[in-house]
C-alpha cells in the first residue's frame, strides 16, 4: 500500500518536473502524445519504480491483542538502548528501524517428543503441550534480553525453560509414582516453570503426555494387575464373611423358632395331662363305645368248649 502511494506521488512529481503533462506534448491534430511526451512519461515511471524499490519508508499495523515495539537498528546497542512501544498504524524507516509484534492473549504450543530421566535413572518420553501468555508490561525488557521474535522465542528460550522444568521435577519422582500421581506431577512442573519464566510469561494447563519405556510399562501393568487381584480376593472374602454371617443368623432364627415351638408343645402336653383325670378318661371311653359286646364265631367241628361258673349251672 505504501509502495503504491510512493509510486503515484513520485510519478506525478517527476512528470511535472520533466514537463510530461504540458499541452505542448500533445499533437493538435490527433490529440495524442508526441514522442517526446511519451519518453518523458516513461522516464518518470522508471524513476518512480526505482524509488519504490529502494524506498526505506514502510507502514505496519499493530493488531488488537498484540503489543508492538519499535527497535532501532543503528548505534552500539541496536535495540537494547532504544526500544519504544507502538500501537495502531506505524510509519517507520525500515533501514534504521524494525517493528516487532508480540501477542498478549493465550497461545497454545505442542512440542515434539523428548526424553527425560526420572528418579532412579529410568528414562521416559514426553511430548509437552501447554498454554502461555506474555506479560504485556515487560515486552520491551523481554526483547532486550532475548533479542528474538515470538516464534524464535517459543522454539528457543521458552522451550528450554519448559523441558528443563520437566526434567528437574521428574528427578524428584520415581517412574511409577509419576503415573500414580500425574496430576500432582504436572502441577509441580507448572509451578517450577512459572518460577523461571514469570518475569515475562505465564504458563498454564501443561500436559506432559509422558510415555514410560516398554519394560516399565510391563512392570506397571503387572503391579496394577496384582493390586486388582488382591482387591478381587478381598471382595470375595468380604462376600464369604457376609454369607457366613447370614447363614449363622438364619440358623439362630431357626433354632429359636424350634425352641419356641417345643416349649409350646411341652406346655400343651402338660396342660392336657393335668386335665386327664380317671373319671374324665372313663367318660371319654363311654362316649366312644358303640354299644356292641364282643362276639365269638366257631365252626361245627371245632371242638370248642366253655366252662360256665357254678352259679350259672345251678
Amino acid at each position: 500500500m505504501i509502495s503504491l502511494f510512493i509510486f503515484i506521488l513520485a510519478f506525478l512529481v517527476l512528470g511535472i518536473l520533466l514537463g510530461a503533462f504540458k499541452k505542448s506534448n500533445y499533437n493538435d491534430v490527433s490529440g495524442r502524445f508526441r514522442a517526446a511526451g511519451i519518453f518523458r512519461l516513461i522516464i518518470a515511471a522508471a524513476v518512480s519504480f526505482i524509488l519504490v524499490l529502494i524506498n526505506p519508508v514502510d507502514v505496519e499495523r499493530i493488531d488488537a491483542g498484540h503489543v508492538g515495539i519499535k527497535v532501532s537498528n543503528v548505534g552500539d546497542n541496536r535495540g537494547v538502548g532504544k526500544t519504544e512501544y507502538v500501537t495502531g498504524w506505524v510509519l517507520y524507516n525500515s533501514w534504521i528501524s524494525r517493528i516487532y509484534e508480540f501477542p498478549i492473549h493465550q497461545q497454545h504450543i505442542d512440542y515434539e517428543a523428548a526424553d527425560i530421566v526420572t528418579r532412579g535413572g529410568f528414562r521416559a518420553t514426553i511430548k509437552p503441550s501447554f498454554n502461555y501468555s506474555i506479560n504485556a508490561g515487560n515486552v520491551a525488557d523481554m526483547f532486550q534480553n532475548l533479542r528474538v521474535g515470538v516464534k524464535e522465542m517459543e522454539q528457543g528460550w521458552l522451550k528450554n525453560a519448559i523441558v528443563g522444568s520437566v526434567n528437574d521435577v521428574a528427578n524428584r519422582y520415581t517412574v511409577d509414582s509419576i503415573f500414580n500421581h500425574r496430576e500432582e506431577f504436572e502441577s509441580d512442573i507448572v509451578k517450577e516453570c512459572n518460577k523461571r519464566v514469570s518475569k515475562w510469561f505465564n504458563v498454564s494447563q501443561l500436559r506432559t503426555n509422558i510415555i514410560p519405556p516398554p519394560e516399565i510399562s510391563e512392570s506397571i501393568v503387572a503391579k496394577t494387575r496384582a493390586i486388582q487381584e488382591v482387591q478381587v480376593a478381598e471382595n470375595r472374602r468380604q462376600v464369604a464373611v457376609a454369607d457366613a454371617e447370614r447363614k449363622i443368623a438364619e440358623a439362630r432364627g431357626d433354632s429359636a423358632q424350634a425352641v419356641i415351638q417345643a416349649a409350646g408343645r411341652a406346655e400343651a402336653i402338660k396342660k392336657e395331662q393335668l386335665s386327664l383325670t380317671p373319671l374324665y378318661i372313663d367318660y371319654i371311653k363311654v362316649q366312644k363305645w358303640s354299644g356292641q359286646v364282643p362276639t365269638t364265631v366257631a365252626g361245627s367241628n371245632s371242638g370248642f368248649m366253655m366252662q360256665l361258673p357254678k352259679d350259672a349251672k345251678e
